[in-house]
């Protein structure tokens, strides 16, 4: 669990603090940054109070290249999100994606010093906390620790180690890594619009959190976010992430292809025709249809034959289909995928593109909109897949602010006697893994790598 005090978003009125949690998700994309205000209203449901949107030209791939083009594009989707919301806005869980990402398996334990005690929270926290230590490789950044099973002495395989006895505890942890210098430029960019990073979360991680349900987590599934510039990956297993990936292509590599083909269009048009015209399977019954472009500038208008337009937009989602593929099956994952694939991200709107992924991988699939844990409108704008990183930000942020709270509140109180606790851990089954979700150390993070004097100065600056 990340230890940081929330600074809550306050109303625009009264300047003062709300009471109910209001957190905002940032999402940092290749082709739009997306803001979302959301709050936990008194029925236990999480709504969205506002939104921003911009489009992002400093990014690339996922990562950020140039620093004020990206920074204009937060301030722009935050200003419209404090707007729509009245509120002001000072915090923010952001997203981060690109090619960079990397996971690896390690082992941690450790001895416990008094093994006449139930195993309890304070030593899965401890657990935790060293994985953060381990050593990366030089200019690498541990940005998430996922424990997976939790081993106590012999008993291996627990999914909850609370009340055990026992002397060592161990976990084999999915260790996220990125590249410390686009970590910095993330934080740049956020510290600039004078906003506070309340966490940093790899993006597909956060998208599973609207998109998939427990039932699909436990069974096998891989969450596969389609975005602009990167596909990720995010692999559930029994309920636990057990692997994430990043390929370097999304579908701006499919609108360029058509740029590329039919001469005379700009990228817009091709966009354009990707989303209205486009689709991953050629339908032979429509060869007579012909889309025509008007040319630039007095030229002849550029003739489009649909079944052209698809094929072209077919080779390259074979592509990427193939290479997520190649990736679960690399990671030994793709034959423990009882539910498949879910498609999300601006690319899952691509026509025929989930009957196209079952035919290439022979797996179910299906289209992932935000739905879980959310309410909200099928009719709204926001019910769509691009959407989905932002909204899912947007609930972390909102849950680990209700964590905070509850560590809080039980600090307040004392300890607890060992028979509540025992009573506790019967009425409410397996939370661990939920009570200590990693949220990243981006405190740390960010101070170790943004606090060089030059950067301050920048950051007055602004």
């Amino acid at each position: 669990m990340l230890e940081l005090s929330f600074k809550k978003s306050k109303k625009k009125q009264n300047n003062t603090v709300e009471e109910a949690k209001i957190a905002v998700g940032l999402d940092i994309g290749t082709t739009k940054v997306v803001a979302f205000v959301g709050q936990r209203n008194k029925d236990g449901k999480i709504y969205v109070l506002g939104h921003g949107k911009h489009i992002s030209l400093g990014v690339q791939r996922g990562q950020v290249i140039n620093i004020d083009k990206t920074t204009e594009a937060i301030k722009q989707a935050i200003r419209q999100a404090e707007d729509k919301a009245n509120i002001d806005i000072d915090t923010v869980m952001v997203g981060i994606a690109g090619q960079h990402i990397s996971n690896t398996q390690i082992l941690g334990e450790i001895k416990r010093r008094n093994p006449d005690l139930e195993i309890t929270k304070e030593d899965i926290r401890m657990l935790i906390d060293d994985m953060f230590k381990v050593a990366v490789n030089p200019g690498t950044q541990i940005i998430d620790v996922i424990p997976q099973e939790y081993t106590v002495d012999s008993y291996t395989g627990l999914d909850d180690p609370i009340g055990v006895l026992g002397i060592q505890l161990s976990s084999v942890f999915n260790v996220i890594t990125g590249n410390s210098q686009h970590i910095k430029n993330v934080a740049r960019c956020v510290k600039r619009c004078k906003l506070e990073m309340d966490g940093l979360v790899v993006e597909p991680i956060a998208s599973a959190e609207v998109v998939l349900d427990a039932k699909e987590k436990e069974t096998g599934v891989a969450l596969v976010d389609i975005g602009g510039g990167t596909t990720d990956i995010a692999v559930f297993i029994n309920g636990i992430l057990r692997h994430t990936a990043v390929i370097p292509i999304g579908g701006d590599v499919i609108t360029d292809d058509i740029k590329a083909v039919f001469k005379g269009i700009v990228k817009e048009e091709a966009e354009a025709l990707k989303i209205k015209h486009g689709s991953c399977i050629a339908n032979r019954g429509n060869e007579n249809h012909v889309i025509s472009i008007p040319g630039i500038k007095g030229r002849p208008a550029t003739e489009i034959p649909v079944v052209d337009l698809a094929e072209v937009i077919a080779a390259r989602a074979k592509e990427i289909i193939n290479r997520i593929a190649d990736e679960l099956k690399n990671a030994n994952c793709f034959h423990k995928l009882g539910c498949g694939l879910v498609l999300t991200g601006g690319g899952a709107q691509l026509q025929h593109i989930k009957e196209l992924a079952e035919y290439q991988t022979g797996l179910s699939v299906r289209i992932g909109s935000p739905e879980e844990k959310i309410a909200i409108e099928k009719e709204s704008g926001w019910y769509h897949p691009m959407y989905a990183t932002g909204l899912g930000l947007m609930i972390l942020g909102i849950e680990k602010d209700e964590d905070l709270h509850a560590i809080k509140e039980e600090e307040s109180e004392g300890k607890k006697s060992r028979v509540e606790s025992k009573k506790q851990k019967t009425e409410k089954k397996s939370t661990t893994r939920d009570e200590y979700r990693p949220w990243g150390k981006i405190k740390e993070v960010v101070s170790s790598l943004i606090s060089d004097d030059d950067l301050d100065d920048d950051f007055e600056d602004d």
